[in-house]
């Protein structure tokens, strides 16, 4: 049964733009109808430090901030999380709740067979895929990682619509944004990386396009069942 909101969790490493890739979920969610809000939380802010970002999405008013305890989705942005438990909260899949789903950037299956029965008996799949390599092939920089797994998470939703995603990338990346230091130079780095502004956001569009494609596909064939309503027009 479709919920009227839920949380999502998205550990991560410095540098992944997994911060921005938060707001940007917020504001598409923002832009279909649904109330959302995200927010991150960090340490040192330096390449390969442990951060976390959280993006709460409903058809409801969102009230609450901060950390998210008990996620509907969880989002691992690097291997390092799992094998090297560079996460503030561990085990990554804590507090998870049952019919949740689990996204990881992995080229290997990383879990345990503990973790994969803790899991199953919560019935919470687990979509693990090299969404590195796959911003690569898209997009031509492993920078567009963000990007792939923000494409996989309103895939697997199924009620935010690529127009709604469009707008978030283009508000995030026309308008200027400083969440903080780490994250001005990262857009810095990523804007290098092409001729034109507009080469990138197109770049980022298809990326996420193509990665919402594969993970709607995917959710048909495990039967991951829509978890949130549609947005009250």
């Amino acid at each position: 049964m479709a919920k009227d909101s839920i949380k999502i969790r998205m550990p991560a490493l410095g540098g992944q733009g997994a911060v921005t890739a938060a707001h940007i979920a917020a504001t598409a969610a923002d832009t279909e109808g649904y109330y959302a809000v995200s927010n991150p939380f960090f340490g040192a802010e330096k390449r390969m430090a442990p951060s976390e970002s959280y993006t709460r999405i409903g058809t409801v008013p969102i009230y609450d901030r901060g950390e998210v305890i008990y996620p509907d989705i969880v989002m691992i942005y690097h291997p390092q999380v799992i094998t090297m438990g560079k996460s503030y909260t561990m085990p990554f899949y804590a507090g998870i709740k049952e019919n949740g789903l689990v996204i990881i950037n992995s080229d290997i299956d990383l879990l345990t067979d503990e973790d994969k029965q803790y899991l199953d008996s919560l019935n919470v799949k687990v979509l693990t895929k090299d969404f590195t390599q796959f911003a690569i092939d898209q997009a031509g920089t492993e920078l567009a990682t963000n990007m792939a797994m923000l494409g996989a998470l309103f895939g697997a939703l199924g009620t935010v619509s690529k127009p709604a995603i469009e707008e978030g990338i283009k508000d995030r990346f026309l308008k200027k944004y400083t969440a903080s230091g780490g994250t001005a130079t990262l857009d810095s780095v990523i804007e290098k990386k092409f001729k034109k502004k507009m080469d990138l956001i197109q770049k980022n569009l298809d990326t996420a396009s193509a990665a919402f494609d594969l993970t709607a596909e995917w959710c048909k064939e495990v039967g991951f069942e829509q978890m949130l309503e549609a947005p009250k027009k």
